[in-house]
C-alpha cells in the first residue's frame, strides 16, 4: 500500500509538471487524474458495470474510453458513456464529468445526483464549494484538485486519507 501511495503522489507530481510545461492536452491529463481518484474512493454499491459520464467535453470522453475503457475498477468493468448535456445524465451513474463548457448546468446536475452515491467532478471555479466533490483548478500554472468533504459525506463515499492529502480541502 504504501509503494501504491507513493506511485500516486509520483504521478500527480508528474501530472501537475506536465501541465506547467504544456506537454500534454489537458483532457489527457483529466483523465488520467478522475482514473486515479477513482482508485482511492470507495462506493458503497460494488455490483455492476462501474458507470462514467462524461458530459460536453468529447475529448475527455473519447480519451478516457480509449485508455480505460477495458479497465476495471476492483471486479467492476468501466463503462464510459457522453452526453451533451446534463439532460442526458441517467441519475444511476458512479462519476460524473462535467466539463467547464457545460458548468452551467451544475445545479440541475447536483439535483439529479442528490443522496445518490455519485461523484461529481467539474473543472470550473467555485464548483467545489457549490457540491462537486472533486473540482480541478490551476494555481500558479499547476493543475490542482479541491476536495469537498461534505459533498463526499452527502454522497455516502469514502475518501482515502492519500487523496485527501494531495487536495486543496474545502
Amino acid at each position: 500500500m504504501k509503494t501504491l501511495r507513493i506511485f500516486f503522489v509520483s504521478a500527480l507530481l508528474l501530472v501537475s509538471a506536465a501541465v506547467s510545461a504544456q506537454d500534454r492536452p489537458m483532457h489527457e491529463i483529466h483523465s488520467m487524474m478522475v482514473y486515479n481518484f477513482m482508485k482511492y474512493i470507495e462506493w458503497p454499491d460494488k455490483s455492476g458495470d462501474f458507470v462514467i459520464t462524461v458530459v460536453g467535453d468529447k475529448d475527455v470522453y473519447n480519451t478516457f474510453n480509449s485508455y480505460y475503457g477495458t479497465k476495471k475498477i476492483g471486479t467492476q468493468s468501466i463503462q464510459v458513456k457522453y452526453a451533451d448535456g446534463v439532460a442526458g445524465v441517467a441519475g444511476n451513474e458512479n462519476l460524473v464529468y462535467l466539463s467547464s463548457k457545460k458548468s452551467n448546468e451544475f445545479d440541475d446536475l447536483k439535483a439529479k445526483t442528490t443522496g445518490k452515491p455519485t461523484l461529481l467532478i467539474t473543472d470550473r471555479f467555485g464548483l467545489g464549494k457549490k457540491g462537486s466533490g472533486i473540482n480541478f483548478k490551476l494555481v500558479d500554472n499547476k493543475l490542482k484538485f479541491e476536495l469537498n468533504q461534505e459533498a463526499f459525506t452527502q454522497s455516502n463515499l469514502k475518501v482515502s486519507g492519500a487523496l485527501a492529502s494531495m487536495a486543496i480541502l474545502i
